[in-house]
């Protein structure tokens, strides 16, 4: 395509043909992404958009890591609306995740995000690729109806509507605008703008303990919870091991899903713990949700930029500071 908006479009386009369809892209790439992502989250378009984080902002650091498009990923476009995305922390999850969003996106009818950074994405390490009939896909939900009782926009029980695709003999109507369960504009109407809204918000976040995914490593017992995603998380992993080497009770609660953010599984970890360490290769981001979710713990954010991750050895400092 020739450009992030002429490629976003196209693969709307495809998934309304009843294709499963994805693309990729890093920094500014991702901001021109933004409005037809909108478009895919109005029209309920099951669809993977990968996002390879690096610096910014405008063209910033090309190759070079960061994570900050974190918060870009659930509110880049406008308006209110649930959105997926997955951080993957190693080359077999960039595989395995990828396979997990084309699942999510096809159930909840909702673009899915896989959000790795840039030292993932060009890491080279062991992929294992399960034979096809051990690789678990699932499908979006059909209509079940006669083609004249066929609402396009009527949810079931989960709040997604079973989706027909272009050629398969429904007739419907599919647009950006506010519209009803026919698939009709009803700009002027406050009652289909909340009914529609809150109903792309809440079917994501409804089903968000069936979405949710999280690694959890020694966190039972630990004083100390580090919480990361991505890169960032793996030499969080070797910061916790090291302090429990010197007798510090830490343990890690490492993100897989971002956004519906894990606010249960914060929760819970810092329910015990003294301390929450956060370390990001941002400026502030999942920080401030972790904050929210954690109350009354006391959390410490190590930011980085650059080139450079965190080293374990930073990360394990900030832990022994914490206890």
């Amino acid at each position: 395509m020739e450009d992030e908006i002429a490629s976003m479009a196209a693969v709307i386009g495809a998934s309304y043909s009843g294709l499963k369809a994805m693309t990729a892209t890093s920094g500014p790439g991702f901001s021109l992404m933004q409005e037809n992502i909108g478009l895919a989250v109005m029209t309920e378009a099951p669809c993977v958009i990968v996002d390879v984080m690096r610096g910014g902002p405008s063209t910033g650091q090309p190759t070079m890591p960061g994570q900050q498009d974190v918060m870009q990923a659930k509110w880049g476009s406008h308006g209110d609306y649930g959105i997926i995305a997955l951080a993957p922390s190693s080359v077999q999850e960039m595989f395995d995740l990828t396979v997990e969003a084309f699942n999510l996106s096809e159930t909840y009818r909702v673009p899915t995000l896989l959000m790795g950074d840039e030292i993932v994405g060009h890491m080279w390490e062991k992929v294992v690729i399960p034979p096809p009939d051990k690789i678990r896909i699932v499908n979006r939900k059909k209509p079940n109806v006669p083609r004249e009782k066929y609402l396009p926009f009527k949810p079931d029980e989960n709040l997604v509507p079973p989706m027909a695709c272009f050629g398969e003999g429904f007739r419907f109507h599919a647009t950006g605008l506010t519209h009803d369960e026919h698939g009709y504009p009803r700009t002027s109407s406050s009652e289909v703008q909340s009914k529609l809204v809150h109903r792309l918000v809440d079917k994501i976040q409804k089903n968000a303990d069936k979405i949710i995914r999280v690694e959890e490593v020694m966190v039972e017992d630990a004083d100390i919870v580090v919480v990361a995603y991505g890169i960032v998380a793996r030499a969080g992993l070797s910061a916790v091991r090291k302090a429990r080497e010197k007798g510090i009770k830490a343990g890690l609660l490492r993100l897989i899903t971002l956004w519906p953010f894990p606010e249960k599984q914060v929760a819970k970890a810092a329910e015990s713990a003294k301390a929450i360490v956060v370390p990001e290769m941002n400026c502030g981001q999942i920080v401030r949700e972790v904050e929210r979710a954690a109350k009354e713990t006391p959390v410490a954010f190590l930011s980085k930029l650059g080139e450079d991750p965190h080293t374990p050895m930073e990360i394990l400092e900030v832990i022994r500071r914490s206890k």
